[in-house]
């Protein structure tokens, strides 16, 4: 087997255990009445802690003490043992531990992956540049193959996606240690001070005004980033408790799906990457993100399984030019703008601001408000019946009663609340916010467009 081809399974399987839960984990959670808005916000935030405070710590055991190959393959090893354990948490406390511990397995694996790709690569005397993107786009695919195994099968509101998971992450684990060997390269001289270390020498770059500015309107996106991830399935899924569509409607039954055509985006926006640097450079490149971003949320606030159903597609191609022009398109803005001696940790520093911080208060905030401004609690079955417009009998009643086991007592009183969610003032709120963010960092952010800074860009 080529080296190339055994990268490519490294970097499917990568992302396929991740895809089999991480879309629909929000179905699963509210389907089985595990908690609140403001407990998914918490166990989301996991995957934000468990992104500041792991992948310096084993870029350190990497760089020092064990082969990357065997550090990657025993945490996913870990992480898949952790995710066998979520069926077992029956309440959000219990959960929130659980995914963090998964969590603080698998987020660092991400960047050992390409570390082990890139070493592997350089040494067998590979153009990586040419080579790699080829490969790590089969991570997105197997993403997208674990969203449709995990929606054909059934398993999107149930454990069995954990299951799905854990199982591939253990294959992956094994087979990593039959990966050529990428022993400790110790770049890291035993004098560098605890700072250099963990690469935190990069913040001096606060000092100056432009990357402040990029790094805290990073954050600022960042905190949008995870909303889709956290809420995009429960969303579609929740149609199924509206009584002109009900559990049998097309996108309710293939949500999950539908939610792939995002993934699937994100690999054509890629390709466009390098023509939209080079005519309108990384400032207007950005903007256009947050722009896709405000369109994405505003389809999602007015679409519907009927006639809205074009909305709901359009937010999800939408996705990928809002996901890839600003990450892409910021990794390349702190590559040209830094000196090379802090560069990977000025690059640690902006996946953290995005994919840690931000994502951090993302999911605690939105979980927070759509808990106190957007969820409707109904507590007799008669404001329930005319909040819906409809009676007793209909499938999208019938199919509230089932998921929340509820029944209606003598009096019309219901035997534990109903909360229905608003979803589009949600999605509307999380528009207005990315819009306030995208005209702020227009004004605010300096950034003068210099076509050499990105002629040599590759996809």
């Amino acid at each position: 087997m080529s080296i190339k081809l055994r990268l490519t399974i490294l970097s499917f399987l990568q992302f396929f255990v991740w895809g089999a839960w991480l879309i629909t984990f929000g179905t699963y959670f509210f389907s089985n009445n595990l908690g609140s808005g403001a407990q998914i916000g918490a166990i989301f935030s996991t995957l934000a802690l468990a992104s500041i405070i792991m992948p310096a710590l084993t870029g350190i055991i990497a760089d020092k003490w064990i082969n990357a190959e065997r550090l990657y393959g025993t945490l996913h090893i870990l992480y898949g043992v952790a995710l066998f354990f979520v069926p077992q948490a029956k309440d959000a406390d219990t959960l929130y531990y659980v995914i963090f511990a998964a969590m603080l397995c698998y987020m660092p694996t991400i960047s050992l992956s390409n570390s082990i790709s890139f070493t592997i690569l350089k040494r067998e005397n590979y153009d990586v540049v040419k080579v790699f993107p080829p490969i790590r786009v089969w991570g997105t695919i197997g993403f997208i193959v674990a969203m449709w195994i995990t929606n054909l099968s059934g398993s999107k509101a149930n454990s069995n996606q954990f299951i799905i998971g854990a199982i591939a992450a253990i294959v992956l684990g094994i087979y990593s240690f039959t990966l050529p060997k990428c022993p400790p390269p110790k770049s890291i001289s035993k004098e560098a001070s605890v700072i250099e270390q963990l690469g935190l020498n990069a913040f001096k770059l606060f000092a100056k005004y432009k990357m402040a500015m990029f790094f805290f309107f990073s954050m600022f996106l960042g905190a949008a980033l995870q909303l889709t991830n956290m809420y995009g399935d429960t969303f579609l899924d929740d149609f199924r408790k509206v009584p002109e569509y009900g559990p049998e409607s097309f996108v309710v039954k293939y949500s999950t799906i539908i939610l792939s055509i995002s993934q699937i985006s994100e690999t054509v926006f890629i390709l466009a990457i390098p023509f939209f640097l080079k005519r309108f450079g990384i400032k207007k490149v950005m903007l256009f993100s947050m722009i896709a971003w405000v369109i994405r949320f505003g389809l999602f606030s007015y679409g519907n399984p009927a006639d809205g159903l074009w909305m709901i597609i359009l937010s999800c191609i939408v996705y990928g030019m809002a996901f890839d022009f600003f990450n892409i398109s910021g990794s390349l803005f702190v590559e040209t703008t830094t000196d090379s001696k802090i560069r990977s940790s000025a690059q640690g520093l902006f996946m953290m601001m995005t994919n840690g911080i931000g994502a951090f208060i993302g999911s605690k905030v939105s979980g927070f408000i759509i808990d106190k401004y957007y969820t409707l609690k109904f507590t007799d079955i008669n404001s329930l019946l005319g909040h819906l417009k409809t009676d007793v009998n209909n499938p999208a009643v019938v199919q509230i009663f089932n998921d929340s086991k509820n029944k209606v007592l003598a009096d019309g009183t219901l035997q534990s609340p109903v909360f229905i969610k608003e979803w589009q003032p949600i999605w509307l709120s999380f528009a207005i916010y990315v819009l306030v963010v995208a005209v702020l960092f227009a004004l605010f952010f300096r950034h003068k467009h210099n076509p050499k800074d990105v002629e040599n860009v590759q996809h």
